[in-house]
């Protein structure tokens, strides 16, 4: 098989520290703990801040960054858990229902970087959670610091890049 390169880019640089925070289901903790301290060194070496969060499980996430968004100062923020395929549906109900509420968040303006693994076996997971491989929680924090870095490049002073602002209700028909 051949080898496909990946281009990186560069980590972005902040004359405001960033203040992330990161939320975890951490259902296979194992995984979970890889992927996050995958994204702590991400924040850190990007000079950044970050706070932590576990909620029950992947469904749970997007709510969780939302309450954040409206009750709190951060940032951005890092999603991270693991589905593995089962016996049932419910795989699929998982992984598709999670991640389109994580995308209809960011489409609101919120930075967020999915690190939510979507697998088939043990063996992908832990080969994309190892921190001397690919470790995808760094990348969903690489994600959303480049995201902040965009949103503080053309954002207001009221926060936000040109999306409604929060206080107005979004209605999804």
């Amino acid at each position: 098989m051949a080898s496909i390169e990946h281009h990186i880019l560069d980590r972005p640089t902040f004359q405001k520290p960033p203040k992330l925070l990161i939320v975890v289901a951490p259902y296979y903790k194992a995984i979970a703990d890889h992927l996050v301290a995958g994204a702590q060194a991400e924040i850190e070496a990007a000079g950044g801040t970050h706070e932590l969060v576990e909620v029950p499980g992947a469904l749970e996430i997007p709510t969780a960054i939302g309450i954040a968004e409206r009750m709190s100062n951060f940032d951005g923020y890092v999603a991270l858990g693991c589905v593995i395929r089962g016996e049932t549906t419910h795989y699929d109900t998982v992984c598709n229902d999670s991640s389109r509420a994580i995308t209809l968040l960011g489409l609101q303006g919120l930075c967020i970087g999915n690190g939510i693994l979507t697998v088939e076996n043990l063996q992908q997971a832990q080969v994309r959670a190892d921190p001397a491989d690919q470790n995808k929680g760094g990348g969903a924090a690489a994600a959303a610091l480049h995201l902040v870095a965009l949103s503080r490049k053309w954002g207001r002073e009221t926060k936000g890049v040109g999306f409604k602002p929060l206080s107005e209700p979004i209605q999804i028909a």
